[in-house]
Order: structure tokens, then sequence, then C-alpha cells
């Protein structure tokens, strides 16, 4: 049964959607509309009922929308804007900004993406993104700069701000380009590519390196993340990433090299009070980076 034109559809029940299908999980859509999951599902089901279309897929494993459900997404997102705009009418105050400083380990090549799907713009909210070495962040938020920042740290780091968040853990890995060779037996040192110092992470992977008894040289050296990586997918060397940073073209190279393992990290928020939309943001953009758990 296709919807008639004079459907009115249920403003709460389309947000709903709209977040489950970005985070691709029911439970992380729930912790981002501080809600439970129980309740996402309800409002999802009712939307389906009032619309009399299934819109959304879901196994144990696996949440994604269903051909008439991608079909609504891009008019359900327009819905959600319109709704915003109109509150923000209402009220004739500026937009709140909600200011955030996230880690240059933690970003990764899909935050463009990340924040366009969340749609913070549709919630009336100013988003402001500083990129940041986490080793900066600790000290920058304590000052006051940021409502929140997103930082990649590892257990007893003292440059983290006591408290936060724990989003998810991984574990670094050694990536390089598909052809990029090196053979231990030679003797010859490992070509690395890092960040400038001081960086946990670079500092992680040459102890990691230099406890296996592994030589090793500086080979780049990039101000950022996305220069780390173009010097890797170029072929230039191999670097510790997160799996979530690595650009495309790397692969996943340690056990080909032959070259340690590398610790557990954590992507850890830290946030003072938030209220209204800009506490909305936040929480969405908090589930978008929480490690995948139930659906």
């Amino acid at each position: 049964m296709l919807p008639r034109a004079e459907t009115l559809l249920d403003i709460e029940g389309v947000r709903a959607f709209v977040r489950v299908v970005d985070l691709a999980s029911f439970t992380r859509a729930a912790d981002s509309l501080a809600t439970s999951q129980a309740a996402i599902s309800l409002r999802v089901k009712r939307l389906e009922d009032r619309l009399g279309l299934r819109l959304v897929d879901r196994t144990p494993r696996h949440v994604a929308p269903t051909p008439r459900g991608a079909k609504f997404l891009p008019s359900a997102r327009r819905l959600l804007e319109a709704h915003a705009r109109a509150v923000a009418d209402l009220a004739d105050v500026p937009p709140p900004r909600l200011s955030l400083g996230i880690s240059d380990h933690v970003a990764g090549p899909d935050l463009p993406g990340r924040l366009a799907r969340l749609g913070l713009d549709g919630m009336g909210v100013v988003p402001e993104v500083t990129i940041l070495p986490s080793r900066d962040l600790g000290s920058v938020f304590a000052a006051g700069r940021f409502d929140a920042v997103l930082v990649r740290a590892e257990t007893g780091d003292p440059a983290e701000p006591e408290g936060g968040t724990i989003l998810a853990a991984e574990r670094l890995c050694w990536f390089a380009a598909p052809a990029f060779a090196w053979d231990r037996e030679t003797g010859r040192p490992l070509l690395l590519a890092t960040l400038a110092g001081p960086c946990n992470v670079r500092m992680s992977a040459e102890a990691a390196l230099d406890a296996a008894g592994l030589p090793w040289r500086e080979a780049f050296v990039g101000g950022g993340v996305a220069a780390v990586g173009a010097a890797v997918a170029a072929g230039l060397a191999v670097a510790a990433l997160a799996p979530s940073t690595a650009p495309a073209g790397v692969v996943e190279s340690g056990d080909r090299l032959g070259l340690p393992e590398l610790p557990l990290t954590r992507i850890v928020l830290h946030a003072r009070p938030l209220r209204g939309p800009a506490a909305e943001a936040l929480r969405a953009l908090a589930a978008a980076y929480r490690g995948a758990g139930g659906r």
C-alpha cells in the first residue's frame, strides 16, 4: 500500500528513521537521541505503519534502508531541515554554535562525509571544527576553548584530561602501499612515515620497533595524518595508523612485513555540559564514532 497525499508524518518518527540510517544502528540512534532502543524501534515502526511501507531492513548484523526507505531519505532530511528552520525563525535568535576539537588521529578521511551524513546543520546548529594533535587538545580544552574534544589516547596518557567517555577502542596497525617491500633479513632499516613529535602514535610505533630489535629510520614527517597517509599511499614508507584513519589505497601490512603488534588506543570524548540543539548534535557525533555495537 502506498501512502496517500494527505498522510501526516510524525517528526520524531522521521528523525528516528534518518538517524538509524545515518548510524546504521538502532542502538547508536538511541544514544544520539538520548532515548532507548525500544523507543527508536517503536517510532520507526509507527512511521512505517503510517506510510504503509517498510523503510528499514534489520538483522542482528545489518541495518540499512529498503529501496523505498532510500527513496524517502532525501525528502525526510529536507523535512527535518525545514522543521529546524521553522523553530529557529520563531526563536528569532542566531543558531547555536558547537565548537569541536578533533584529534588528527581521530578525524580520518571520512570526517567530511560523517558530518554531512549527520546533518548537523539540519539540527539548527553551526558546528565549528578544529583539527589538532591529541597532545594539544587536552590543555586547550582545559583552557575553555572548545565545547567538546575527541582525542585518541592510551591508558595513563598524561596529556589527556581526566574523565571523559570512551567511544571506541581500536588497535593501531601498520599500513603500507600494496607494493611496498621490506625484508628484515637484509638489515636495511624500515622506512617510517610519522607525524612530527611529540606524538603518542609515533612514540608507540618507535617503541614497538625498538623492542623487537628492528632497525628503522624516518623517511617522511608529515604535518598531519592526511600528509602521512599520502606518503604511505605513494609507497614512500610504512606508518602506524588506526584503521579508521587509514586512507584509500593502503593495506594493513604488519603480518606481511613481519612487524610487531601495536597497542590498543581509545577514542575519548571530553565535553562540557550542553543543552538543546548543541547537545543533540554532540550526541549524534559521539554515536557516529562509538564502536559498533548492537543493532
